[in-house]
């Protein structure tokens, strides 16, 4: 999914804090640079052609059109803190600062940093310890305040080697074609698709593999089976729907691509311990605290997306 952020005539940079129930939003990419700094949650990252298993303190700075999501392990909710997400995030533009990061030697770090961001940059937790302080504190800046403290991060990070690079050496985001790698392409069909009937062996002949060998690599890759993922997707994106409107159950049962409404209950329960209605309720409530426990650093102006 092409991700549509706009930063453009707005602040140089854009910083939000995350707090939810689990990571919902789905495999995708946009132009503007990304950097997550995870406080809290647990399981697989996928970024371009490469999966591996985060927990909190996984600080990784995405460049400009890599493909990537999280996702966690389970999508239980059930007032269990290990569950929740929260995460600093900070957006900003593949031209920021503009030929000053291109042409003066003080931005030379800088310049191999964002260049090096083309394949996902994955930092120690010891470079993420040292950074935690530094990006709280941005959250409370604001103006040409937070854009020079950004820029002392951005030094801070490109000065450190204690890091490792995510996508394959041959990966170049501008000039990707999704559907030239496999693991982009089986995402790509999930993606699109899991609202609707999928079956193991069209994503396995889309990909040129025969059914069995197709299931061992998509287990390899991710830890799940095919199904299991697929269903884990339609319950996390029905969860999506069950906090963000008013749809009603049955509506959310076939938006998510179930045609069962007795099926959608019982996988539901099954993956995250609530039936539909108690989970709505269950993150009303849990929000409703939220909201009255961080009202106060609402009004210094933190943005918060829940």
């Amino acid at each position: 999914m092409h991700e549509q952020l706009n930063l453009k005539g707005k602040d140089a940079i854009t910083i939000k804090w995350d707090e939810f129930p689990h990571f919902t939003f789905p495999w995708h990419f946009h132009p503007e640079f990304e950097l997550v700094y995870i406080m809290k949650s647990f399981g697989k990252r996928f970024v371009a052609d490469h999966v591996e298993d985060f927990s909190e303190g996984d600080l990784v700075l995405l460049g400009s059109n890599l493909p990537h999501f999280w996702k966690n392990d389970e999508i239980f909710f059930n007032n269990d803190p290990r569950y929740m997400v929260n995460a600093i995030v900070i957006h900003f533009s593949p031209d920021f600062f503009g030929h000053q990061i291109e042409d003066y030697p003080e931005f030379y770090q800088i310049r191999k940093l964002l260049n090096l961001a083309s394949r996902g940059i994955s930092f120690s937790r010891q470079v993420s310890d040292q950074m935690s302080p530094r990006l709280k504190k941005l959250l409370k800046l604001k103006g040409l305040e937070r854009t020079l403290f950004f820029l002392k991060i951005l030094d801070k990070l490109a000065l450190t080697d204690d890091f490792k690079l995510l996508a394959g050496e041959t990966y170049r985001s501008d000039l990707y074609d999704w559907s030239s790698n496999r693991l982009d392409k089986v995402m790509h069909l999930i993606n699109s698709n899991y609202r609707e009937t999928i079956k193991l062996e069209t994503v396995a002949g889309n990909i040129g593999m025969n059914p069995s060998a197709f299931s061992r690599y998509f287990r390899e890759k991710t830890g799940k089976s095919f199904t299991g993922f697929v269903l884990e997707m339609r319950i996390g994106y029905a969860c999506k729907l069950l906090i963000e409107g008013n749809h009603s159950i049955s509506q959310i049962c076939f938006e998510s691509g179930f045609n069962n409404l007795s099926n959608f209950n019982r996988c539901f329960k099954r993956l995250t311990a609530l039936t539909p209605v108690r989970y709505r309720d269950q993150f009303y409530q849990a929000n409703l605290k939220l909201l009255t426990r961080t009202g106060k650093i609402a009004e210094q102006g933190i943005k918060f997306s829940v």
